[in-house]
């Protein structure tokens, strides 16, 4: 049998399971557990989905494609989950909208779930409103490192900015050459106060990362960090 295309569509093997995330102030949230077929991961991905009021969720596409792809390909887990007041085909989760803060609660019960199951060396995915909630209350959980897709940087201080500049914890922003919100020269501003935060400008990117060739480099710049030895990605599969 020959080799198929990986597309925009593509869903590779994984063992997925539907889970439910409990807040510790008395929500359930809904999610989705993606994992290797026959192996165990060797990293985990907290995906923290783009702005609610904005159409995101735990389906926006990046992640989506992350949970679609990265088990086969990486052998990295992928968990994701709608925040607070948030709906899709997977179901709607309790609460409203909390601005970035009260999600810190979502934030705790994704973590809560890593440590049940065991899930090992964790690492926050954030993608632009998921940034804001990384960087705002990342810094209190063990995870091994940070990714930010497309921060915009509208709802985190300077000073919650500065906080990370001693974390221990591996950072990296990508940041796309014609964002809508943070751009390359401006984010080498904003990030100045943390200066271990490293910045990756991606030629051509946009703040959404539309099309095969930024989704590959969105999910390169990932493995790159969780599982080196993945890459490259392939970009066929045998069905």
């Amino acid at each position: 049998m020959s080799d198929t295309d990986i597309r925009g569509n593509t869903l590779l093997p994984a063992r997925r399971e539907e889970i439910e995330l409990y807040t510790r102030d008395g929500l359930t949230l809904v999610g989705e557990l993606a994992l290797p077929v026959d192996a165990a991961p060797v990293a985990t991905i907290v995906a923290l989905h783009p702005l609610p009021t904005h159409g995101g969720f735990m389906d926006s596409h990046i992640l989506r494609k992350a949970a679609a792809r990265l088990p086969a390909l990486a052998d990295v887990a992928v968990l994701r989950f709608n925040f607070r007041g948030v709906s899709s085909p997977r179901g709607t989760s309790e609460g409203q909208f909390g601005d970035g803060v009260e999600e810190r609660h979502d934030l705790q019960a994704a973590m809560d779930f890593v440590a049940e199951r065991s899930l090992p060396h964790p690492w926050l995915l954030g993608w632009s409103f998921g940034t804001e909630v990384t960087l705002k209350h990342g810094l209190a959980h063990p995870v091994d490192g940070v990714i930010l897709l497309s921060p915009p940087l509208h709802r985190t201080t300077d000073e919650e900015l500065a906080a990370w500049t001693h974390t221990d914890k591996e950072v990296v922003a990508l940041i796309p050459e014609l964002d809508d919100f943070l751009r390359p020269a401006e984010a080498a501003e904003r990030f100045a106060v943390a200066p271990n935060i490293e910045l990756v400008n991606v030629d051509g990117g946009k703040h959404l990362w539309v099309g095969e060739t930024q989704t590959y480099r969105v999910l390169s710049e990932i493995v790159q960090r969780l599982n080196p030895a993945a890459l490259p990605l392939p970009t066929t599969w045998d069905a």
